[in-house]
């Protein structure tokens, strides 16, 4: 079945700055082409990517994005929702399929991806929890599996677990058989425990680095603590990833943090390691599969409509959310 629709709702900007740039508008629905799907967009969740494309910063964003105005008008990459319409060489997916995954553009009624780019979204999920997974799901798998290596029974640390990526990290760990310790604030600490982990610390009231506890893998989340606070409870032989930076610091931060660790491992027995995470079918397949399982449990910290995507993308930088937010595009049963 085609799409009639002549125009759709999006979240628009027109040039870079803080979201006060944001603004409603009606615009021309696209169209799928040969190996895309349109999808009808249901939820979809915010992440700091979006901040740092809207605002343009550090400068050496626009290279990529557009030097004087962002080349891609709407914000947005995470979904759920359903395929609308399919390009002529799509094979695995047909109009109605309930999908999950990651575009360009997701702050619009409609969106065009690779049919590469979707998982299907499991019957027991509601479009809510499966739009908040894509880009923090991906995320939490490739540091804990590809680039922690975590193996069966080794102990994994994950500090800053009570954000979006934080409590799926947790989770994915567990599921892949480690013992997780969680370091979170005090108003998170039931909640990680409710997700698995084995050992939860305020660290308001104890410093985890002061332990005598060793980790095989430690999950930076945020990256603001010092490097050698981290090493100082990792084995001999252990793993670090840093996953982001910390709030308000930018890329440039990120690639000095990148430039640190280079320097550092030369003089440590621990492995360094950071990474930007790739989405991929594979990888939302199985992520899917934990969700229907009931092995990963998205947090949702608040939910916010349509018409308040500018508020959503404030409240994820200043409003320390638990778990991810979301914003809610179009109405339906969930």
């Amino acid at each position: 079945m085609g799409m009639e629709v002549d125009l759709m709702k999006a979240i628009v900007q027109d040039c870079y700055g803080p979201t006060a740039v944001l603004r409603s508008d009606e615009v021309e629905p696209p169209r799928p082409t040969d190996h895309q799907v349109l999808v009808r967009v249901r939820c979809a969740s915010v992440n700091a990517l979006d901040w740092h494309i809207m605002r343009g910063t550090p400068f050496v964003v626009r290279l990529l994005t557009g030097l004087s105005r962002p080349k891609v008008r709407v914000r947005g990459r995470d979904l759920s929702g359903i395929v609308e319409e399919c390009g002529p060489s799509v094979t695995r997916w047909k109009p109605g399929d309930p999908v999950f995954g990651t575009a360009n553009g997701t702050f619009a009624e409609f969106v065009t991806t690779p049919e590469s780019d979707l998982s299907a979204k499991p019957q027991n999920v509601t479009f809510a929890a499966a739009a908040s997974v894509p880009v923090a799901g991906v995320t939490a798998l490739q540091a804990i599996r590809d680039h922690g290596h975590q193996q069966p029974g080794q102990r994994t640390i994950v500090y800053g677990a009570g954000g979006g990526v934080g409590t799926m990290a947790v989770q994915v760990a567990r599921s892949l058989g480690g013992h997780v310790t969680a370091v979170t604030s005090t108003d998170r600490v039931d909640l990680l425990e409710s997700l698995g982990a084995e050992t939860v610390i305020d660290y308001s009231r104890t410093d985890f680095a002061d332990g005598q506890q060793r980790y095989d893998l430690f999950i930076d989340i945020g990256a603001d603590r010092k490097l050698r606070d981290c090493l100082r409870v990792l084995a001999r032989e252990g793993t670090y990833v840093g996953v982001g930076s910390p709030p308000d610091t930018g890329m440039v931060s990120t690639l000095a943090g990148l430039i640190g660790q280079k320097l550092a491992s030369a003089f440590v027995h621990q492995r360094l390691s950071s990474f930007i995470a790739k989405p991929n079918q594979r990888d939302l397949d199985l992520l899917g599969q934990l969700m229907s399982s009931k092995s990963l449990q998205p947090v949702i910290g608040r939910r916010f409509p349509f018409r308040e995507t500018a508020a959503a993308i404030d409240f994820l930088r200043t409003g320390h959310p638990r778990g991810k937010v979301i914003v809610e595009v179009t109405e339906g049963e969930d």
